[in-house]
């Protein structure tokens, strides 16, 4: 059960103070992704201390999210916070149309962790991240006298970002609605997406139909007109939904016979949340562009970029008036989270956090197993130290768990001092994944209480089920 711990900021702990604090949220806050009625009464949190939250009541939770898949090393790793510190009395601000010693270090370490020569733009976000690549993929084409080339191919349930043409990529029909029109010249293909295949096959019969329609799109829109191919290695938001062996190989296959950039968003795989430095290393592809954020600081500042193989960026080098890229951010590579971001690769070298993220993948893949038994669950998917647990309420037609019900698993689990996560707002009976994404710093005895917790909801929720539908 939630354990009433001590914040350490006592004026917080009063039940009159707590009151305060949740009027005045009402008063004055607009929370993200929250329906008006769900936003009235949000946790508040006070303090975080390695994966553990404590709101104002005292009440502790541990974070089986890591924030937003992005508090890798924990909220207390006391060298990011000094490495923010001694930047920001040194020089706290400069922007990069000129340089600055920390933007050149971290692209130093982002292109040797790559592996080859990459140039890296540095921006706030993941949405900002992914925005910059595709203007860079679009101009490509155009400097090398392809200008006809604009459209980018992207998948059904992916997330790339809330604005503009990063909002267009994604393939999430509820996160567009009443935002459209957005940027044109963004098409979809059906997901990776085994449980559900959009091609009817079985586990036996599959021939990476999913990967092979690529091909076919960009012949049918013509292949002179593609600019670029957008994906995470596994689609994350959208469900955790894990391609098979093979899949992201044959796509760069297909992107290469038709002239078409692979742009890989490593926003959420990358930094090890894989198992390796980033997603796309385990299935040996080369991407032409790669973008990343969150776990780059472990979330401790934001900061993301966006690294371009020296083969695209060498097109950008010419004199003439639009040859170079005309794109800026007044904030992006800000000097402390790039200080932070340095220091974040600094410790996961120094900690071996590959090795210590291999263990907790084997420790979490062994719990998982044990979900299968559980009647509320239809499918469990996982890639290195994220995963995802699709609900539903009848296993054999496999019918979606109404979000209602999925809500009560979350409050079940919160009940319990643990907070995990749910793909909401993304496509049509589509809202029935539970996420898990727990810091690298997770101890073995901490894992076992979020999935205790996890196991204990989903059995809680499963008879209260069972008693409603008959």
């Amino acid at each position: 059960m939630i354990g009433k711990e001590c914040c350490g900021l006592a004026e917080l702990l009063s039940e009159n103070k707590a009151l305060t604090w949740i009027e005045r949220d009402r008063e004055h806050m607009w929370h993200h992704m929250q329906p008006f009625a769900s936003s009235q009464n949000p946790m508040i949190v006070a303090r975080a201390e390695r994966a553990t939250l404590y709101d104002v009541e005292g009440n502790a939770y541990l974070d089986a999210m890591s924030g937003l898949w992005c508090m890798n090393l924990g909220y207390s790793e006391r060298a990011l916070a000094d490495a923010a510190y001694e930047q920001m009395v040194t020089m706290p601000y400069y922007p990069l149309s000129q340089s600055h010693l920390k933007a050149i270090e971290i692209s130093e370490k982002i292109s040797d962790w790559l592996g080859g020569k990459h140039h890296i733009f540095l921006s706030n976000s993941g949405t900002e991240a992914n925005e910059t690549a595709l203007k860079i993929a679009r101009q490509y084409h155009a400097l090398r006298g392809e200008g006809t080339r604009y459209k980018v191919i992207s998948r059904y349930r992916a997330y790339h970002g809330n604005a503009g043409s990063a909002l267009a990529a994604t393939g999430q029909s509820i996160r567009k609605q009443n935002y459209e029109p957005l940027t044109p010249g963004f098409l979809h293909v059906p997901p990776p997406y085994c449980y559900r295949c959009p091609f009817g096959q079985k586990e036996d019969s599959c021939q990476l139909e999913c990967a092979s329609y690529y091909d076919q799109v960009m012949t049918w829109e013509g292949s002179d007109t593609v600019a670029a191919v957008i994906l995470e290695p596994v689609i994350t938001g959208g469900g955790v939904l894990v391609p098979k062996p093979g899949y992201l190989e044959k796509v760069r296959e297909i992107c290469d016979k038709h002239g078409v950039l692979m742009i890989v968003d490593e926003v959420i795989c990358g930094f090890y949340r894989s198992g390796e430095r980033f997603g796309h290393q385990n299935f040996h592809v080369k991407p032409d562009i790669v973008t990343m954020a969150k776990g780059i600081t472990s979330g401790y500042l934001p900061l993301a970029a966006t690294a371009v193989r020296d083969e695209i960026f060498n097109v950008f080098k010419g004199q003439g008036e639009f040859t170079h890229l005309r794109h800026l951010n007044t904030f992006g590579g800000n000097p402390s989270a790039c200080a932070v971001a340095a220091k974040t690769l600094e410790l996961m070298e120094e900690r071996q956090i590959g090795t210590r993220v291999r263990a907790l993948m084997e420790r979490m893949n062994e719990r998982l197993e044990r979900l299968r038994d559980v009647p509320l669950v239809g499918d469990v998917r996982s890639f290195g130290f994220l995963a995802g647990v699709e609900l539903v309420s009848n296993r054999a037609d496999k019918t979606p768990l109404d979000p209602t019900v999925m809500g009560r698993v979350l409050a079940h689990c919160k009940q319990r001092g643990v907070i995990v996560g749910r793909n909401g707002d993304t496509v049509p009976e589509g809202n029935n994944v539970l996420t898990l994404s727990p810091p690298f710093i997770v101890t073995d005895e901490e894992l076992d209480r979020i999935f205790d917790a996890i196991e204990s909801a989903l059995h809680t929720v499963a008879d209260e089920y069972r008693e409603w539908a008959f």
